[in-house]
């Protein structure tokens, strides 16, 4: 055998064991007469001793030819350490080596492998093997691990039955474009990569699997930031006979669960705000409430006076900035600056300073006085030592021009603690958005979301005033897991359809499968789907994916360790019937 232990496993109760151990060379230390080396391997290090004068003439002169990552299986005896390293699992133990093989010399990485390496991003993804030795990488992968293991009990104890989708599947017109697989079968036809199992989970619904659950891969060519990867996991899951309610009690259960078992931590609220509250108070749909700021809508106390810029706004809105009340006049005008921004668009921002003896200091004193500037502190929840900013405009724009300020301030004061977890149900969202481009609408989630009942009559008369029975959930400030009650019989469906600007034959060919099964007895049934690449970056404490993925892409989608994509010979363009024409 290779090994007879690991390397993160050997302590003093082993002292005058027989072991062999094999793994990398971390690094080697010669002091001529003793040469030091310590071994790695996914469990841990374990030192290794040459002893000139107890260790064989030929494995001490072998043990200098060492280099880093070497891969070596090492004999030997389990003796006490001199020097005992406390920061070290096996820091009390080493390893008199009497035996040692070189299994596979290695070239010097180009980079460090280590917790701190001197490797920039770019050369750590070409050699994404040898970035996965480092124990940050490393132990990402068996964080994310966990929690897919725990992910899975949790959802089987709840009779729940793990079931694989196809992979190659019909492309459809809505959500964001698909990855396309030509038949070579099939002549000038295509495959498509599924965006998710939506319409597999629905019709095992149909089916009668009653709960359905999968860890899956799922695939969206769309362009790319630091957060996104082209191919992405989810948790998906679809249940029968359910209303939202069983749905969120089910998923809420499964959050608490993951937070306790891989973070120790009892969450004691469990929050549900509609997205209208989410909107208006915090400017978005996935609002971060692990701190306050909570925007104060001031068109009541700011317009009819003398300022023009507010009373030609839709929306006077403003916040309360805990304890930045010191704020120089630099600091507030990089702030401005940070907001006239074209990733914001702001065109100017008003500051009220809140001081310590109840009086106000504000960039628009000329129009407001002390009782204006007060009844402003009220709204925003304002206290002696804060500051108030305050933006107008277009209600739509601004809110999310605020709601972006909000984040960036709480980053900046240190409000969003990585150790925090706040989670929150968004429900009530709209079924409905309109482009404004095409002048049609489109569905918020999917075209198989369910109307709430109350709100099908406005379908005909006020479309865009129709809520959804769907739902998000978010976890610091980020959307983990979205999902509604489904559409279960043809002729709503059909009305869907037609509100989306489908004509029935355009239905019929793209989804005509899926109505087609709702005639044979389709229950009532719901979902959600978690983005496990996120849910995992956020428990592990992280804002970004990448490193809880084995192998991702670049923000180009490309995988420069293989090189791909890349371009395929003409013998396999022929067979697909594909001719290129690049322009």
């Amino acid at each position: 055998m290779y090994r007879s232990h690991n390397c993160g496993e050997l302590n003093a109760s082993h002292i005058n064991t027989e072991v062999t151990l094999a793994g990398w060379v971390q690094k080697s230390r010669d002091k001529g007469f003793m040469n030091w080396v310590d071994l790695r391997d996914r469990y841990g290090v374990t030192q290794l001793i040459f002893d000139e004068s107890r260790t064989d003439k030929t494995v001490f002169e072998l043990a200098k030819t060492l280099g880093r990552e070497f891969v070596i299986q090492a004999k030997g005896t389990v003796i006490e350490r001199e020097a005992k390293n406390a920061n070290m699992a096996t820091g009390d133990i080493e390893i008199l080596v009497t035996e040692m093989t070189i299994l596979n010399a290695a070239l010097t990485p180009p980079f460090t492998i280590e917790d701190e390496t001197d490797g920039g991003e770019d050369i750590r993804m070409k050699y994404r093997y040898l970035d996965i030795r480092r124990n940050p990488v490393k132990n990402s992968l068996l964080f994310r691990h966990k929690v897919a293991m725990e992910v899975r009990k949790y959802l089987s104890d709840l009779d729940f039955c793990e079931v694989e989708t196809p992979y190659l599947i019909k492309s459809t017109p809505e959500g964001a474009r698909d990855f396309v697989v030509p038949s070579r079968m099939n002549a000038g036809q295509f495959y498509a990569l599924p965006q998710s199992p939506q319409t597999f989970k629905q019709l095992l619904m149909v089916g009668g699997m009653d709960k359905y659950f999968q860890i899956v891969k799922c695939f969206r060519d769309e362009d790319l930031r630091a957060d996104r990867q082209p191919e992405f996991t989810q948790i998906d899951c679809e249940m029968a006979f359910v209303e939202q309610e069983d749905i969120l009690n089910v998923f809420e259960g499964l959050t608490r669960h993951l937070l306790k078992e891989i973070k120790g931590i009892e969450v004691d609220k469990f929050p549900r705000i509609t997205y209208d509250y989410a909107m208006k108070t915090y400017g978005n749909d996935k609002p971060d409430i692990r701190f306050g700021m909570e925007f104060g809508e001031l068109n009541e106390f700011a317009q009819h006076k003398e300022f023009p810029v507010f009373n030609a706004a839709e929306l006077v809105v403003g916040i309360a900035v805990p304890g930045a009340g010191n704020y120089t006049r630099k600091e507030i005008d990089g702030l401005i600056d940070w907001m006239k921004r074209p990733q914001i668009g702001a065109s100017g921002m008003v500051y009220v300073k809140c001081n310590e003896d109840g009086t106000f200091k504000s960039s628009v004193d000329k129009f407001y006085d002390q009782d204006d500037l007060t009844n402003w502190a009220k709204t925003t929840g304002a206290k002696s030592g804060d500051m108030i900013f305050v933006l107008s405009g277009p209600a739509d724009k601004t809110r999310t021009q605020l709601s972006a300020l909000r984040m960036e301030l709480a980053t900046r004061l240190g409000l969003r603690n990585p150790a925090e977890f706040a989670p929150l149900w968004v429900v009530d969202f709209p079924l409905l958005e309109l482009d404004e481009e095409s002048g049609r609408y489109h569905a918020m989630h999917h075209p198989f979301t369910s109307p709430k009942p109350e709100d099908m009559a406005l379908l005909e008369t006020e479309p865009g005033k129709v809520r959804a029975n769907a739902y998000d959930m978010v976890l610091n400030g980020n959307e983990i897991g979205g999902g509604s009650i489904r559409i279960h019989d043809k002729a709503t469906q059909q009305l869907m359809f037609k509100y989306l600007g489908f004509t029935p034959e355009q239905a019929k060919e793209q989804f005509g499968f899926l109505m087609d099964a709702f005639q044979f007895g389709a229950p009532p049934h719901g979902g959600l789907a978690f983005g496990l690449d996120r849910l995992v970056a956020i428990l592990g404490g992280q804002e970004t994916i990448r490193d809880f993925i084995a192998f991702p892409k670049n923000n180009s989608g490309r995988d420069v360790m293989i090189d791909a994509p890349s371009t395929i010979d003409e013998l396999q363009l022929n067979e697909l019937h594909i001719k290129l024409d690049l322009l």
